[in-house]
């Protein structure tokens, strides 16, 4: 079978990697071309564009890029109907997927969605148009079966991929040593997110905290899908160090953390690493984001748990006194510590084990009829 796969972030490129071994266990003879990011190439992928390019966030930057964005859609359609799938598989990323759907639609190519867009959230009624466009959902939230039940669309729900990820994980004995990390100091971890734009909001920011916790050490997760001018002046700062494609392994050694929301958030929590959830964007993306958002949290671990498990300082929330006061709470013998390391055991049994991407990879297969 010949599979198309769209992922337009970090996070979708590893879950695309690993449903790319998902099916492969069923279909061996299965061929990839899409869109995705390194891991997916390292699969066997041949890889079209690059999400490094792709990556667009907040309302102001997505309306500032629409002819780019306008671009890169009239290019993977052309793609797809070039290379003739069996399937075309799209993995979150809505803005631009959502749109794939119903052209894949009008096309007469079937079409999976694989992590589903968070219309619960925003805009539930998109999902009149999911069900319209997209063949089969492969949703990763127990609760995501009931909302598009209300919708009278049925999905099937796999377990999420995040865990395959983390069960998959072995931390590095020699992680200190190989980035040049004291030993004896104990770490908060930085995790300003993947995309150019999060950096510029969130690091400053973050790093604010710095000098009232001279006994530790700062370390920052950097990716190298980004320049590297964008880390450059933090490499100057007294007690911050910065280390790359790594970021398990960097948490696996934290006291604490300062997360980006986004997948993130949820990583951490299932690592056990006490968090402080944080997000900045443009005064103009926030304002249409509060008219339009109908969920309470922000987080993954706050919607999963439906309750206020990790502190999230959002917009003008997010500065230097809050986030000192919220980082003290979590760091050993503060007075959240412990409570959030109770709710994260809560946690972990809702989302449940490792599998999701094998499971979905092998339900996508039987969904597809087998050629002679």
């Amino acid at each position: 079978m010949k599979y198309y796969l769209i992922a337009g972030e970090r996070s979708g490129d590893l879950h695309g990697a690993n449903l790319m071994k998902g099916i492969k266990a069923n279909d061996p003879e299965a061929k990839f071309r899409g869109w995705g990011g390194d891991m997916m190439q390292n699969e066997g992928i041949d890889l079209v564009t690059h999400y490094k390019d792709t990556a667009f966030m907040g309302f102001l930057e997505v309306a500032l890029n629409i002819r780019k964005i306008a671009g890169f859609l009239k290019k993977c359609k052309k793609d797809i109907l070039d290379y003739k799938p069996d399937v075309i598989i799209l993995i979150d990323y809505p803005g631009f997927n959502l749109r794939i759907a119903a052209f894949g639609k009008e096309n007469g190519i079937k079409t999976f969605y694989y992590i589903s867009p968070k219309v619960w959230a925003w805009n539930q009624k998109r999902a009149w148009k999911i069900k319209k466009n997209v063949d089969q959902m492969f949703v990763i939230f127990p609760f995501e079966i009931d909302f598009y039940k209300k919708f009278d669309f049925n999905v099937d729900y796999v377990g999420n991929p995040l865990m395959d990820a983390i069960d998959a994980f072995k931390p590095d004995p020699d992680f200190r040593k190989k980035n040049n990390l004291d030993e004896n100091r104990p770490i908060i971890a930085l995790l300003p997110g993947s995309r150019r734009q999060e950096i510029i909001n969130m690091l400053d920011l973050m790093l604010t905290v710095q000098p009232h916790f001279s006994d530790h050490q700062f370390v920052i997760a950097g990716v190298q899908n980004l320049p590297a001018s964008l880390y450059q002046k933090y490499d100057a700062i007294d007690n911050v160090s910065i280390v790359y494609e790594a970021t398990y392994d960097l948490l696996s050694v934290s006291e604490a953390a300062l997360v980006t929301s986004g997948t993130a958030t949820l990583e951490t929590a299932l690592l056990n690493i006490p968090e402080v959830v944080c997000y900045k964007t443009s005064g103009f993306s926030y304002a249409v984001a509060k008219r339009l958002i109908k969920v309470p949290f922000i987080s993954l671990v706050n919607l999963i748990m439906e309750n206020e498990v990790v502190r999230e300082l959002i917009q003008d929330e997010l500065n230097e006194q809050e986030l000192v006061a919220e980082l003290s709470a979590i760091l050993p013998g503060g007075a959240k510590r412990e409570t959030q390391l109770m709710q994260y055991a809560k946690l972990q049994s809702l989302v449940g084990g490792a599998g999701a991407s094998q499971r979905a990879g092998a339900l996508m297969v039987d969904y597809l009829p087998k050629k002679n």
